[in-house]
């Protein structure tokens, strides 16, 4: 199979996943605002511009659509995390915090949207407040999950030390030996050069996590507040780099 083929092929799978689906739409809803923004610029009455507006709202209403079933996947999350903890205790800590924040997010943010496209009777005052205080939660989650990173980036800073010390450790036993026992000398160079590679890994899935946890950041404040003079082209630059770094994981994983 050639390389455009497997391309496509992986294309095709990326695509296929709700994931994938969801990140690309998720570009298309946040880049539309900078498009918008731009016409608008230049012509404030942009034909062109509204009918960007007009594909943005659908591409949103579906993506939410593709959040609905949400609550099964956490579900599963929280059975997996309870069974398989965390060697942290802060770090198992954060994560049953972040899914009691969850389990509250998706229930109101569905709600929200029902009550938006009036499938259930809500008025308008109550709606809104649904709606915020959903993505109030999200907020929440977000900074719960900088405390996370913060404490990622420890443990990995400690794995990075012990990696130069054992590196150092096993240079010397060669001078120290007059030379290097074959066997023993593969072996011991074998698993450091793969803790290199585990550790170069680790800290560039921390680095795209930060990066997309700091995207949307901004943003859950924004719709977190009563009155917000966030610009909408705020939105859909951070949006756009959210969705832009999880495309990318979403790719790599694909």
């Amino acid at each position: 199979m050639g390389a455009s083929a497997q391309t496509l092929d992986k294309l095709c799978r990326f695509l296929n996943s709700v994931r994938g689906t969801d990140k690309a739409l998720m570009l298309v809803q946040y880049s539309s605002k900078l498009f918008i923004w731009l016409l608008k610029h230049k012509d404030a009455k942009s034909p062109m511009a509204g009918r960007i507006a007009n594909l943005a709202g659908p591409v949103s209403d579906f993506r939410i659509l593709l959040r609905y079933y949400g609550l099964l996947p956490l579900i599963q999350w929280i059975i997996h995390s309870e069974k398989n903890p965390s060697p942290s205790p802060t770090i198992q800590t954060l994560t049953r915090l972040q899914n009691l924040v969850n389990v509250a997010y998706y229930p109101l943010e569905h709600v929200y949207w029902l009550a938006l496209h009036q499938v259930i009777p809500m008025s308008e005052k109550t709606r809104d407040k649904i709606g915020m205080w959903s993505c109030r939660f999200w907020a929440t989650y977000v900074l719960l999950y900088f405390y996370q990173l913060y404490e990622e980036k420890k443990i990995l800073d400690t794995r990075s030390a012990a990696l130069k010390r054992a590196v150092a450790s096993a240079s010397a036993k060669k001078v120290s030996a007059g030379g290097p026992d074959a066997a023993g000398s593969a072996d011991v160079d074998g698993k450091l050069k793969a803790e290199k590679v585990a550790l170069r890994q680790d800290y560039n899935a921390l680095t795209i996590n930060t990066l997309i946890n700091a995207a949307y950041f901004p943003l859950t404040i924004h719709w977190s507040l009563e009155s917000s003079s966030f610009p909408d082209v705020g939105v859909g630059l951070f949006g756009s780099i959210a969705a832009v770094a999880q495309i990318y994981t979403a790719w790599k994983a694909t």
